[in-house]
Protein backbone atom coordinates (compact mmCIF):
# COMPACT_ATOMS: atom_id res chain seq x y z
CA UNK A 1 0.00 0.00 0.00
CA UNK A 2 1.35 3.41 -0.99
CA UNK A 3 0.56 6.60 0.96
CA UNK A 4 1.10 10.21 -0.19
CA UNK A 5 2.35 12.67 2.42
CA UNK A 6 2.71 16.43 2.53
CA UNK A 7 5.05 17.28 5.39
CA UNK A 8 5.42 20.72 7.01
CA UNK A 9 8.65 20.62 9.08
CA UNK A 10 9.50 23.20 11.73
CA UNK A 11 5.89 23.79 12.79
CA UNK A 12 4.97 25.05 16.23
CA UNK A 13 2.48 22.22 16.78
CA UNK A 14 2.29 18.62 15.64
CA UNK A 15 -0.84 17.37 13.92
CA UNK A 16 -1.89 15.01 11.16
CA UNK A 17 -4.89 15.30 8.84
CA UNK A 18 -6.18 12.57 6.56
CA UNK A 19 -6.94 14.23 3.22
CA UNK A 20 -8.12 11.16 1.29
CA UNK A 21 -7.93 7.39 1.54
CA UNK A 22 -4.25 7.40 0.65
CA UNK A 23 -3.13 10.98 1.45
CA UNK A 24 -2.11 12.67 4.70
CA UNK A 25 -0.89 16.13 5.62
CA UNK A 26 1.51 16.24 8.58
CA UNK A 27 2.82 19.18 10.62
CA UNK A 28 5.87 18.34 12.74
CA UNK A 29 8.23 20.24 15.02
CA UNK A 30 11.42 18.57 13.74
CA UNK A 31 13.57 20.63 11.35
CA UNK A 32 14.15 19.59 7.76
CA UNK A 33 17.78 18.60 8.20
CA UNK A 34 19.70 15.33 8.54
CA UNK A 35 16.51 13.31 7.98
CA UNK A 36 14.94 14.44 11.26
CA UNK A 37 11.71 15.57 9.60
CA UNK A 38 11.40 12.32 7.65
CA UNK A 39 11.85 10.20 10.76
CA UNK A 40 9.37 12.30 12.72
CA UNK A 41 6.81 12.12 9.90
CA UNK A 42 7.16 8.32 9.81
CA UNK A 43 6.58 8.11 13.57
CA UNK A 44 3.54 10.42 13.38
CA UNK A 45 2.01 8.41 10.53
CA UNK A 46 2.68 5.13 12.33
CA UNK A 47 0.98 6.46 15.47
CA UNK A 48 -2.03 7.66 13.47
CA UNK A 49 -2.36 4.33 11.64
CA UNK A 50 -1.65 2.18 14.70
CA UNK A 51 1.33 0.33 13.21
CA UNK A 52 5.05 0.09 13.92
CA UNK A 53 7.20 2.86 12.38
CA UNK A 54 9.61 0.21 11.06
CA UNK A 55 6.87 -0.95 8.67
CA UNK A 56 6.85 2.42 6.86
CA UNK A 57 9.40 2.76 4.06
CA UNK A 58 10.15 6.11 2.38
CA UNK A 59 9.97 5.52 -1.37
CA UNK A 60 10.18 9.02 -2.85
CA UNK A 61 10.67 12.58 -1.61
CA UNK A 62 13.54 12.44 0.88
CA UNK A 63 14.41 16.08 0.11
CA UNK A 64 10.90 17.30 -0.69
CA UNK A 65 7.77 18.14 1.33
CA UNK A 66 5.75 15.81 -0.95
CA UNK A 67 6.60 12.22 -0.10
CA UNK A 68 5.45 8.73 -0.99
CA UNK A 69 5.77 5.96 1.59
CA UNK A 70 5.05 2.26 1.40
CA UNK A 71 3.38 0.31 4.20
CA UNK A 72 4.99 -3.12 4.50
Amino acid sequence: MFIKLKVHPGSKTEKIIKKAGDAYEIWIKAPAERGLANASARRALALAMGIDAKKILLIKGAHSPAKIVKIL
